[in-house]
């Protein structure tokens, strides 16, 4: 089984856009042969963007976020003390531990829209748009 760490712009575009490409990669990625996975750094982001960006959209949120834990599972992120070399490579130090969580979870695929990842060249896990996730698969 491919193990997919889902970044937190996937999260956000599924529930807020359900028939979107983003929602059908996500949909795919909890789906055998795949695992998927979410940091618990992510799900604190997701809540955060939704609070900031969406708060009329808060019910989106709270419907989505029950089903993700019957989906996927939630990772421990690790913490910058456990830095890894490929980190460096992604622009966004906030993003930085979304990395590290994925390579300490051992996934093959990181789904993101986030052009500091799509731009890094860290080729540990591929990472790659929902759309060229789907059109891979």
């Amino acid at each position: 089984m491919t193990k997919i760490l889902l970044d937190t712009n996937i999260l956000v575009s599924a529930a807020l856009f359900p028939k979107s490409i983003p929602a059908q990669a996500y949909m795919k990625a909890v789906t055998p042969p795949f695992t998927a996975v979410v940091c618990d750094y992510s799900m604190d982001e997701f809540r955060k963007v939704f609070n900031a960006k969406f708060p009329h959209r808060i019910q989106d949120y709270e419907r989505f976020s029950s089903t993700i834990l019957l989906a996927v599972e939630i990772i421990s992120t690790p913490s910058a003390e456990d830095r890894i070399s490929d980190e460096s490579n992604i622009r966004d130090i906030h993003d930085r531990p979304i990395l590290r969580a994925a390579v300490a979870a051992k996934t093959g695929i990181l789904i993101t829209g986030d052009k500091d990842f799509l731009e890094s060249n860290v080729k540990n896990p591929k990472i790659m748009t929902a759309a060229e996730f789907l059109k891979a698969i």
